[in-house]
């Protein structure tokens, strides 16, 4: 969604939505240029800010910083794997991914990152 909104999308409505909250979506672009529902904004909201109210990288999906948050213990890759309910290609696919999004080589380097972006606290 915050993807979308960078782009340019002037509303976002769930596809499960009432139809009476299409109407007001279709009436809200008309008149204010813009509509996103209490959900999505609340969703969006929390997506940006972590607990602390501190801004998240946004480029770093959920699972992203789940995965993280979980590099920064002392378990195996093979065990986050299992805490995250996911195959260990899979957990490979995001450090890979991690490493490449954030300049990174290393898992300290996530760790690392980690706790500069207030991702993980000492």
């Amino acid at each position: 969604i915050i993807k979308m909104l960078k782009n340019g999308a002037r509303g976002y409505i769930l596809k499960d939505s009432h139809p009476s909250e299409l109407k007001a979506a279709i009436d809200s672009l008309a008149t204010k240029g813009f509509y996103y529902s209490e959900m999505v904004t609340g969703r969006l909201m929390r997506t940006i800010m972590d607990d602390d109210g501190k801004a998240v990288d946004d480029s770093l999906t959920e699972r992203e910083i789940e995965f993280l948050k979980l590099s920064a213990t002392e378990m195996t890759y093979k065990e986050i794997a299992e805490q995250m309910h996911l195959s260990p290609r899979t957990i490979d696919g995001y450090r890979d991914a991690l490493f490449e999004k954030l300049n990174i080589k290393s898992r300290v380097g996530l760790v690392l990152y980690a706790i500069k972006n207030g991702i993980v606290k000492i």
